[in-house]
């Protein structure tokens, strides 16, 4: 619908407009570095421009002319925007550089600003901006657009009527049924009226919902009287009683103003239970809202009114004491019914009046299959929530398009990017950016523009159809880079923000139109599907030369090892991404972008130093070092005063900044991790990092240095622990490596009442812990190496003085490696009463005692406490249970809800082991030797005794198996399965180190029919396969240390791998046999799509024949192959999409680029990787 485009440009003109009376560009103007005629001429012509259009929203729909004015008009304002953050560039580099010049610096610099071709430059920028928009101006004569145009709008929806058909409902009987629920007389009311908001984005099916409750026969028993009122945009509380009266079959003459109206409705309502529809109501004025609720107040009680929206704001305000029930999309199951309903009735309807088969084939190939879903009544329903958003919000919603469909977000990123987009910035307001970004995601969010992912709690998603609307909003402005040929995007010269969907390999194909996009704003890599990628070199080259660049993520790149020194010359970038790729350095030239707002190096684990001129960069908000092995943090951090984020200071030994310089950044916020604490010289200097004062600090990590660190001062380090003491609003705490023998007193105190998650690790020198179960809010507690305490005892828990119960709110308690904790006393069953998860693991000398009472406990594990004796605690929630070396317990029956259970290396008699197993009914993963369950996942490690598996056909508990490991099973001779057994869901089957198994399951193809995956490794007696053959679903299949069977597979081919269709994935490792040629002719299947062979130590050559029928192969890997020679001689299968050679010194000389006599044979390959190289 690319008439919201014109929404969206008219808000972007009215941003622009701000910005020509900013204080920046006056500045420049009052230092003669730039003439204010022209500027003074921008203005108007604007003005003059955005008065049209309006009317040029309406005739673009159908004039293509108007459609095109409308995208050059809106290319010439992104110029015009790029022009004024040069200006405001210019003066910000006007304002810092001269405090690092020396005096003759500074004659040079005022010699050279002179001839100021800053100006010159500027000017005819400038005109040339002038010039396009006075053309465009121009054509409005010729367009027949209209100044201030105030005709209806094209995109106004059509009022809804109560009336619906069933039959075309789908997938909302739950949702009926539970406001039907509310609607009951039986569910008392508190007020005299009860208001149900229900909440949703647009065509979700809200007022279809509510037409369902109108009509059903229960509403007509419960109420006195009903109304159906579509209030919609506009809340005219004259119109909406009316309706009302009229709905109750009370006529209005036309002549009665609002306060008859609503004496007579008030009349009408006198002592009658009422049920009111208000559908898509969109008026958040308190104020009409309640002059409107006030004449309902007559009606008797328990009297309804149910009110649709798309703005949860609207919500807040009508609702009393009915919580808002928020509409969710329909299954997917639901929506192809829905789907199959409407768009086959339609196509049906066509060709009915088609009886000839030609003019259904015209039908098939007519261009009505290329119509947009602008033509469709689907967005245009949409359109109203946007159309009603102010200016703001439509330009930080349109700029969301830049996101996949499906892609996953956080608030932080995309505040951020709109921060950096100069979205959140107003002019004479120089308030905090973050809390303005923050208050528009609420409000977007309000509006159901957003959602939140069902998958992470901490990321938001955007509805197909919503990200279809802001796609339809930003139009060719906005790309999205998607496949390894860049999917449906066009890049054109107007392409000003671009997302990349990462592959594994992202090949220079993918970006060979990036060169187009002139002025792009945006390089944005969205998170991959892979775990790594790597990307052509010729992409850095040509982002460097993007000069208009603002927002530059490589994210994730591992072939990304040094950054170019022209990285200076992008004056506009504000928000630079490098997390998780391999450079090692990055450039002081990065020091000179004073636009710079987030610099993001999570997970560099190379990088060890931050430029040095770090200092200059004052604009800076958000720095990520977390997971670099940075030494120190270069001098003067604590000029970056505006810094909010930090994830990680670093503290060196004699250079850098010192920790005193934390206290100057008083606008710290979020996390906080303060390392190398070891390097304090005295605690003043901890004390005036100020920590105390930082109130919007929520999450703080204090590391003194590396584990193995043994050397420390026990009271030097509690006075600086002590001057650390944060701000009690801090919800997250960790404590690591602290050498004191004891912590200070606000460790644990009860003041600290927001504390949600905490952790003390390494503290080996700590002989007693903290009051944690003081701590009324604590939901999470790791404790770890602290290999000095003896005794958990009373004041674990608060010395008693807690007159709530300790723990009141743990719901995760995790011990570990806590080498000489002998006892632990829990004095009360009243403690941990929530607690959901305990750990215990790596505590040798533990004796007693496990909490007698833990009844919310869904997950316990015990490991490595040999000595820990008593039984395990009651708990009647238990879902998961893992035992390992802790044979001293003793086992009593689990509780009948145990879904998994895990004691491999247990010493445990069967008896035992069937007696805590006889409640268990519901068992889905066992890990263990003895019998097999109603499983799921079988594990069976470490069993010596065990020699054979075997498996009756009698009962069904088998049926159940889908995944079975077996490993170091060293005596295991052979599986024993009585005939006519069918284990039909086993779908993977791995043996591993299993030196004495000499055979797989005999009839196999029958016994695992479903299997898919089949891993063998170290098995190294197997050498045949089952007669009967393999089963045919397999599609993985993995050999490793296994000679015989690899014998038997390629020379005496009885594994008849070429009969398997479904084989995709073959993998043969690590084997000695001696092979002269791999693979033969036929051996493998067509369908196969990745090869890997490695470790093959005599493997002499590849054969060409084995290769040319594998049409499907994308994927080789040849590892470890020293007497591998050549390729094969003639060209590899021209599906092949990568190929990576590793550890192969003979192959690696043939196959070198333009110069290896077997390059010739392979340089078609997109991608190839030799080594550490990758080409592509």
């Amino acid at each position: 619908m690319a008439m919201v485009g014109e929404a969206f440009l008219s808000a972007s003109i009215e941003v622009l407009l701000d910005r020509i009376v900013s204080g920046y560009v006056l500045r420049l103007i009052k230092g003669k570095k730039l003439e204010p005629v022209l500027l003074k001429k921008l203005k108007p012509t604007l003005m003059s421009v955005k008065a049209v259009l309006d009317d040029a929203e309406n005739k673009q729909i159908t004039n293509p002319s108007v459609k095109s004015w409308t995208d050059e008009l809106r290319d010439a304002v992104y110029d015009a925007e790029d022009l004024l953050d040069e200006i405001s560039t210019e003066a910000l580099r006007n304002k810092i550089e001269p405090e690092y010049q020396t005096t003759a610096m500074k004659k040079v610099s005022s010699f050279l600003s002179s001839s100021n071709p800053f100006k010159d430059g500027m000017q005819s920028k400038l005109e040339e901006i002038l010039g396009r928009l006075d053309y465009l101006l121009n054509q409005k004569q010729i367009l027949g657009l209209k100044e201030n145009y105030k005709g209806e709008k094209a995109f106004q929806r059509r009022p809804a009527t109560s009336l619906v058909d069933e039959s075309d409902v789908y997938g909302r009987d739950d949702e009926k049924e539970e406001i039907m629920k509310l609607l009951d007389p039986q569910n008392l009311s508190e007020n005299q009226i009860a208001v149900v908001p229900i909440v949703g984005m647009g065509w979700l099916g809200k007022t279809t919902l509510v037409q369902l409750i109108y009509n059903d026969p229960r509403v007509d028993k419960w109420f006195d009287r009903k109304a159906w009122v579509c209030v919609s945009e506009e809340f005219d509380a004259f119109n909406v009683t009316k309706t009302i009266l009229e709905e109750m079959k009370c006529s209005c003459d036309g002549n009665q103003n609002l306060n008859q109206l609503q004496l007579k409705l008030k009349e009408q309502l006198s002592g009658k239970k009422y049920l009111i529809i208000l559908d898509d109501v969109w008026n958040k004025n308190y104020f009409h809202w309640k002059e409107l609720a006030s004449h309902f107040t007559s009606g008797a009680k328990n009297s309804k009114i149910i009110v649709t929206t798309r703005d949860e704001n609207v919500a807040a305000i009508m609702r009393n004491n009915v919580p808002t029930y928020r509409l969710d999309v329909l299954s997917d199951d639901d929506c192809w019914k829905l789907f199959a309903k409407h768009a086959f009735d339609a196509l049906g309807g066509l060709l009915r009046c088609k009886p000839d088969a030609n003019e259904w084939k015209k039908i098939l190939h007519s261009n009505f299959w290329d119509i947009p879903n602008d033509a469709t009544n689907i967005l245009p329903v949409l359109t109203l929530s946007y159309h009603y958003l102010p200016s703001h919000l439509k330009l930080c919603f349109a700029y969301c398009s830049i996101f996949p469909k499906d892609y996953e977000f956080e608030k932080e990123e995309l505040i951020q990017l709109w921060m950096a987009e100069g979205l959140l910035e107003l002019p004479k307001d120089n308030g905090d950016l973050e809390e303005r970004g923050t208050k528009y995601f609420k409000d977007l969010r309000l509006r159901s523009f957003f959602q939140q992912s069902k998958g992470k709690k901490s990321c938001f998603v955007m509805h197909d159809l919503i990200s279809d609307l802001a796609k339809s909003v930003t139009g060719e402005f906005i790309c999205r880079l998607e496949g390894s040929g860049g999917g449906s995007c066009v890049i054109t010269e107007r392409t000003r923000h671009l997302s990349n969907v990462q592959e594994e390999y992202d090949v220079r194909q993918k970006f060979q139109s990036l060169a187009k996009a002139k002025g792009l704003r945006t390089f944005l890599n969205t998170k991959p599907v892979w775990y790594c990628s790597f990307v052509s070199d010729v992409l850095m080259h040509d982002l460097m030369v993007k000069s208009s660049l603002r927002v530059l993520s490589l994210a994730e790149y591992r072939n990304i090892k040094n950054f170019p020194e022209d990285i200076g010359n992008l004056k506009h970038l504000r928000n630079l991404n490098l997390s998780r790729t391999k450079i090692k350095k990055l450039p002081n030239s990065l020091c000179t972008l004073y636009n710079l707002q987030a610099l993001k190096l999570r997970g560099c684990r190379d990088l060890d130093e931050l430029p040095r001129d770090m200092e200059r960069l004052i604009n800076m908000l958000y720095l990520d070092i977390k997971g670099t092995k940075l030494a120190r943090m270069p001098e003067e951090m604590g000029r970056l005063k505006d810094l909010q984020i930090v994830t990680d200071f670093v503290l060196g030994c004699q250079t850098g900044s010192r920790i005193n310089e934390l206290g100057k950044l008083k606008h710290l916020r979020g996390r906080l991790s303060i390392s190398g604490l070891k390097n304090v010289a005295s605690a003043m200097d901890a004390k005036d990092a100020n920590l105390k004062d930082k109130v919007d600090l929520k999450k703080l990590k204090l590391r003194w240095g590396k584990d193995d660190d043994i050397d420390g001062d026990s009271r030097h380090d509690r006075e600086v622990l002590e001057q650390l003491e944060p701000h009690t609003n801090l919800e997250h705490l960790v404590i690591q490596s602290y050498k004191g023998t004891r912590f200070p007193e606000w460790v644990g105190h009860s003041s600290f009442s927001n504390i949600v998650s905490l952790g003390l690790h390494d503290c080996e020198f700590c002989i007693s812990l903290p009051p944690f179960g003081q701590l009324s809010s604590l939901n999470s507690l790791s404790i770890s190496g602290l290999s000095g305490v003896l005794i958990v005892g009373d004041e674990f828990y608060g010395n008693g003085q807690a007159s709530t119960k300790p723990f009141q709110s743990l719901e995760m308690l995790s011990f570990k490696n806590m080498a000489e904790w002998e006892e632990w006393y829990c004095w009360s069953d009243d403690a941990f009463p929530l607690l959901q998860e305990l750990s215990i693991r790596d505590c040798p000398k533990l004796t007693k005692s496990l909490p007698k009472h833990l009844p919310c406990l869904k997950k316990l594990e015990i490991e490595d406490c040999e000595k820990l004796g008593g039984f395990l605690p009651t708990a009647p929630s238990i879902l998961e249970l893992e035992l390992q070396k802790c044979k001293a317990l003793q086992l009593e029956p689990l509780a009948c809800g145990l879904r998994e259970l895990d004691i491999d290396y247990s010493d445990m008699d069967n008896s035992v082991l069937e007696q805590m197993l006889q409640r268990c009914t519901l068992l889905e993963k066992l890990c263990l030797s003895g019998s097999l369950p109603m499983v799921k996942h079988v594990n069976i490690w470490g069993c010596e005794d065990l020699k054979f598996i075997s498996a009756a056909s009698e009962g069904s508990h088998h049926q159940h198996l889908h995944y079975l490991d077996i490993r170091f099973c060293q005596n295991l001779i052979s599986f024993q399965i009585e005939d006519g057994l069918s284990v039909t869901s086993l779908t993977r089957l791995w043996l591993f180190s299993c030196g004495s198994l000499k055979s797989l399951p005999e009839q196999m193809q029958s016994v695992f029919p479903s299997l898919e995956v089949l891993e063998i490794d170290d098995c190294p007696e197997i050498e045949r396969v089952p007669k009967e053959g393999l089963p045919s679903k397999l599609k993985e299949i993995r050999i490793s240390w296994s000679d015989k069977l690899i014998e038997n597979l390629i020379r005496k081919r009885e594994w008849s791998l070429h009969t398997l269709p479904s084989l995709t994935s073959l993998n043969i490792w690590d084997s000695e046999v001696e092979m002269e040629c791999f693979p033969d002719e036929h051996l493998l299947p067509s369908s196969l799509t990745s090869l890997d062979i490695s470790s093959l130590r005599n493997l002499k050559s590849l054969g060409y024949k084995g290769f040319q029928h594998l049409t499907s192969l994308c994927n080789l890997s040849i590892y470890n192959c020293p007497k591998l020679q050549s390729m094969p001689p003639n060209m590899l299968p021209p599906s092949l999409s990568r190929l990576c050679i590793k550890n192969c010194p003979s192959l690696k000389e043939h196959c070198e680029k333009d110069k290896g006599k077997d390059w010739a044979n392979i340089s078609h390959i997109p991608v190839i990787v030799i080594d550490e190289q990758v080409i592509i």
